[in-house]
């Protein structure tokens, strides 16, 4: 069964296992005792520490083990903040960073803190200019992701760790989606990764702070990993995890160039093999394995289940597989269609006849949601009045949309549709709607119960 969501999880590389088992019998004594098994462990996790700081980009005592990429990100942030409390209180963040670092500025913003969010154009780029404007004399950090975790887009780093130095601001990069691909490029103060990313195991982070950076942790004073990350390493794991990334590192440029290839073929043969897709993500500057699109009038969560039974593994960024029913902060931050999200990412190894394969099965997936839920593709019917308005109140994603498209068939051109909804998802697919459907967005307004967003038919 292919499994094409590596970004959420990779499978365990053979270079981990291996090395997992290696340590397990090796490692599992206290680095920190002078004893033969202590030295030895000691031994270990300092070789761990250097392959996985080569890898990174810095020195090895810059870099500690962490227990999660998540720890890793909260961590940073925390300590790059608390390091700077004399500058200000500011943080600026991307509008699509990954969760982990949106909670951390949540809780820095409720701690009295605050926090200036730079906007992406459709394609999830930031640009050098945006986090210029952002930042402020009292800004303490900067963070910004190396690639985007739901589309891939790959981000400026570089350029903008040129803006923040200007600016005396550490910039703090999530590498968690990029690491396994290649170093983060720029001259970035502290950054924070996770193994299982990459084909490690689960349960290890890394985070790296550059020397001269002012770091303060943010926990009860700890003796290891340079106090920044406390408590007994998991050293079996943290050895899989640097052994691993050195492995996926050395053949990241061939398998680069293989799953490319792949992807685009993903990306053009979706296009014309389903109608009403909106392939999201920057063409150009992108992650090699990773592409994203969303369909309209579909379900995202039916559809994966539908995947799943013709034997495929992907996700979804979609807000009707999310129990909060709100479309992912990434594809609202980009302003495209959120339902029927497909995000596809291959692990190392994918064939062409496992794309071929999906290809084959998706247009008949597609299909099936969409004429489970009455898909409004039929005949044309004559117009019934100039303006109309559907009441879509209880109707959840992607039945508001559904309406809407029936409705606009039953006014003429330049006549007007008002959808009213309580889904908080219609705020950002009415418009995107429009844009794929060539019709105008005339706005929204609020009433007693939900919002009317009003449309304009243009042919």
């Amino acid at each position: 069964m292919p499994y094409f969501d590596t970004a959420s999880t990779a499978p365990l590389h053979p270079v981990a296992r291996q090395a997992l088992a290696a340590a397990l019998d090796e490692g599992w004594a206290d680095p920190a005792r002078l004893y033969r098994e202590g030295r030895r462990a000691a031994l270990l996790l300092d070789a761990a520490r250097e392959a996985a700081a080569e890898a990174v980009g810095c020195r090895a005592d810059e870099l500690v083990f962490t227990p999660s990429g998540t720890q890793a990100v909260h961590s940073g942030i925390a300590g790059a903040l608390a390091g700077r409390r004399r500058t200000g209180r500011h943080l600026v963040v991307s509008a699509v960073e990954h969760s982990s670092v949106l909670h951390a500025a949540d809780v820095h913003a409720a701690a009295g803190g605050s926090v200036a969010q730079v906007p992406v154009d459709r394609s999830g780029a930031v640009t050098a200019g945006g986090y210029a404007d952002a930042l402020t004399a009292s800004t303490a950090l900067a963070c910004l992701q190396s690639a985007n975790h739901e589309v891939g887009t790959v981000q400026p780093v570089a350029e903008v760790a040129d803006v923040c130095a200007e600016a005396g601001v550490p910039l703090l990069v999530d590498a968690a989606q990029s690491l396994g691909w290649g170093p983060v490029e720029g001259a970035w103060s502290v950054l924070a990764a996770s193994a299982h990313k990459w084909g490690g195991p689960p349960g290890v982070g890394l985070l790296a702070v550059r020397k001269g950076v002012r770091f303060s942790p943010q926990h009860p004073a700890d003796e290891r990993e340079s106090g920044r990350s406390p408590g007994f390493v998991n050293l079996p794991a943290a050895v899989a995890a640097a052994a691993s990334l050195r492995a996926v590192r050395a053949e990241a440029e061939a398998e680069a160039a293989r799953l490319r290839v792949l992807v685009d073929r993903i990306r053009r043969r979706v296009a014309r093999l389903v109608p009403d897709v909106e392939v999201v993500g920057h063409p150009d500057r992108r992650l090699p394995h990773l592409v994203t699109f969303s369909c309209l009038y579909v379900d995202g969560e039916t559809l994966l289940h539908e995947l799943d039974k013709a034997g495929y593994s992907v996700s979804s960024g979609s807000s009707c597989t999310s129990s909060t029913l709100t479309p992912s902060h990434v594809l609202r931050a980009m302003g495209v269609l959120s339902e029927g999200n497909v995000r596809v990412s291959l692990p190392p190894g994918t064939t062409a006849e496992d794309v071929n394969g999906f290809l084959e099965v998706l247009p008949a997936a597609v299909a099936r949601v969409r004429a489970a839920l009455g898909s409004p593709e039929a005949e044309p019917v004559e117009p019934v009045a100039d303006s109309v308005e559907v009441d879509a109140l209880g109707l959840r994603c992607p039945q508001p949309v559904i309406e809407l498209a029936r409705a606009v068939r039953t006014v003429p051109v330049g006549g007007t549709v008002t959808v009213v909804s309580d889904d908080e998802v219609a705020r950002l697919d009415v418009p995107a709607w429009c844009s794929l459907r060539g019709h105008d967005y005339l706005g929204e307004e609020p009433r007693p119960q939900g919002t009317a967003y009003t449309v304009r038919r243009r042919s």
